[in-house]
């Protein structure tokens, strides 16, 4: 995989700096892109909307603080590439609140070739463990990189069998952060063989139970498919495999014994439309339609242009009174608020990014928003 950037080295920290601000996630960093150009452009511009949302102050995430990230990128042996990047994973590339960074260690060649995840339960049975195992192995002998989560259990048999022909885990925590402490032996294997460690959160970032979600919709965004081999109803693994389906990935799931709890979320995902898998093969003679269609990611001028931005400052509190009846804790689609206002789409989406930059909005995937607090 190329390290050749689009980005000059400016653009590629201000972007960095962008992500690492305050109230900033992944679909509001695209969005300032989209309406400012640069990073640069976009954070001179956070502090008013912040301010505009009803926030006194919203931190910016410094030069130095972005500089000392990637010095401790540097000294832990690993690379940083922003969105935006030449080598950015297109698949990733194809999802709406794709990262706006990640940090890698290892061989950054395999994120060029097509994946697939194999998924499953913490707890799992030792034929669940063996299943996992030789899907993982034959698949890669088929020419697919085998993505998984690291965790105990059928992510940890993935990842072992695909060793050989190449694997990718996604970590919840820091690059350079093993979790659980358990695989620590694999995860030395998959960064000095033909692996990937791979994770969105700055180094030494220990994981949290909120991070585990986040992680699981990279899983499914590097890949065309997402297997599940053995998960109960509450698994993490059923998160993967909605967020697949959400994605335009393709759902998999290894049936199970109705009395064993380990099978009742896969035999719900097969209820529900999954494809039923027994082997490699079957996920093979599933994926004959073509990769997901990547977002190429835009070359933005390195000079602000003059982008589309609606100054809602003088939208009056009538028309922030009329959006903010529409919105509840609940995930509401930006069309209906817009259809419910009868405000112009500009002016709903000014106002929302406002709220969203000063805490008290949480953007969703499928251009939903939600009040926080």
């Amino acid at each position: 995989m190329s390290q050749r950037s689009i980005l000059s080295d400016g653009e590629r920290l201000d972007r960095l700096r962008l992500i690492r601000s305050e109230n900033v996630g992944p679909i509001t960093f695209r969005r300032l892109l989209s309406r400012f150009g640069t990073a640069a452009a976009a954070l001179r511009a956070l502090p008013e909307l912040a301010r505009r949302g009803g926030c006194r102050s919203v931190r910016l995430c410094s030069s130095a603080d972005a500089e000392r990230e990637l010095a401790a990128v540097r000294q832990r042996g690993a690379r940083l590439i922003v969105w935006g990047d030449a080598d950015y994973p297109q698949p990733l590339a194809a999802i709406e609140d794709a990262p706006a960074s990640i940090t890698l260690i290892g061989d950054a060649r395999q994120l060029a070739h097509p994946a697939i995840a194999v998924v499953g339960s913490r707890n799992a049975s030792l034929n669940g463990r063996r299943l996992a195992h030789d899907l993982a192995r034959d698949l890669g002998a088929a020419g697919f990189v085998v993505v998984s989560g690291l965790a105990r259990g059928i992510d940890a048999e993935a990842h072992r069998g695909a060793l050989a022909t190449g694997t990718v885990a996604v970590l919840a925590g820091g690059v350079d952060v093993c979790y659980p402490r358990e695989n620590a032996a694999l995860y030395a294997r998959i960064a000095g063989e033909a692996g990937v460690l791979l994770s969105e959160a700055p180094p030494g970032t220990a994981p949290q139970a909120r991070h585990f979600p986040r992680r699981n919709r990279i899983i499914s965004g590097l890949s065309r498919g997402v297997v599940v081999v053995e998960a109960n109803l509450r698994s993490g693994s059923l998160i993967t495999a909605r967020m697949a389906a959400e994605q335009g990935r393709e759902v998999f799931a290894v049936p199970g014994s109705p009395l064993d709890p380990r099978a009742r979320g896969c035999n719900d995902l097969l209820r529900q439309g999954a494809v039923l898998t027994e082997s490699a093969g079957d996920v093979l003679a599933n994926l004959h339609h073509p990769a997901p269609r990547p977002l190429h990611p835009p070359v933005f001028a390195e000079t602000p242009g003059v982008p589309e931005v609606v100054d809602a400052s003088g939208a009056g509190e009538e028309a922030r009174r009329v959006v903010a009846e529409t919105l509840s804790p609940a995930p509401v689609a930006v069309d209906e608020i817009i259809r419910t206002c009868q405000l112009s789409p500009a002016l709903v989406s000014t106002i929302l990014l406002e709220w969203e930059l000063a805490g008290r909005l949480e953007r969703h995937p499928g251009n939903r928003v939600s009040l926080l607090g």
